[in-house]
């Protein structure tokens, strides 16, 4: 994918914005559910109108969205990282041991994302992440500009193939089945241990993970 041209200044503008919503929103969560989020409150912060708050989100539930997008784009990037030095399940380690780091970082933002997915009854259309919003947010990333924001389970399925065909697990593996491990496993843990003990979510996924891998093999074999 080629360099994209350096944002305009109106781009740059919109970008700054909405990452500081985004920002503000994410303190806020760490002490509180998104429920108690007051977009009056949210706009103080941020000197703008409650109005304009609608120009950068249509909705309110749009903010919580955006910054899951903003994760999983991080998250991409960090998977394309680890593509390059490894393949199948070791992809699949780094990528939970990536998250396993930011849920002890942000505990209450990730909780709240992840209890936003289990609550919603649709998939609803995500925000899109402009180029600027990409430079500003993650300036330490080379090449996040032109990563793709593809979700999450995307991002597992690719890994579980490979690993199939590298011979890490058997060829007849059930890939439908070993996803829902993966995505309860994602999702689980961080649910079961972010108030008693968000320090193990590491020793834990990998726990799981390795029964995982046990358990798809012995069915398989």
């Amino acid at each position: 994918m080629p360099n994209p041209a350096r944002p305009s200044l109106r781009e740059r503008k919109f970008a700054k914005t909405r990452l500081a919503l985004a920002e503000v929103a994410s303190h806020h969560l760490e002490a509180a559910p998104f429920e108690t989020l007051s977009v009056k409150a949210l706009c103080e912060r941020v000197q703008i109108s409650e109005a304009t708050f609608f120009n950068y989100f249509p909705k309110k539930e749009d903010l919580i969205l955006y910054l899951d997008r903003l994760w999983t784009l991080e998250l991409n990037w960090y998977g394309q990282q680890a593509m390059r030095q490894h393949q199948g399940l070791s992809v699949i380690d780094a990528l939970f041991r990536y998250t396993s780091i930011q849920m002890q970082k942000k505990p209450g933002l990730m909780g709240e994302v992840i209890a936003h997915e289990a609550r919603s009854r649709v998939r609803h259309k995500s925000p899109e992440i402009t180029i600027a919003e990409r430079m500003m947010a993650f300036s330490d990333l080379d090449g996040i500009e032109s990563t793709p924001d593809d979700s999450l389970e995307g991002l597992l399925r690719t890994s579980l193939q490979t690993a199939i065909e590298q011979g890490e697990l058997p060829e007849n593996t059930a890939i439908a089945a070993a996803m829902v491990g993966l995505v309860s496993i994602f999702y689980g843990v961080p649910l079961a241990l972010q108030h008693s003990n968000p320090a193990a979510i590491a020793a834990m996924y990998r726990q799981q993970l390795e029964l995982l891998w046990k358990g798809l093999r012995a069915v398989a074999g």
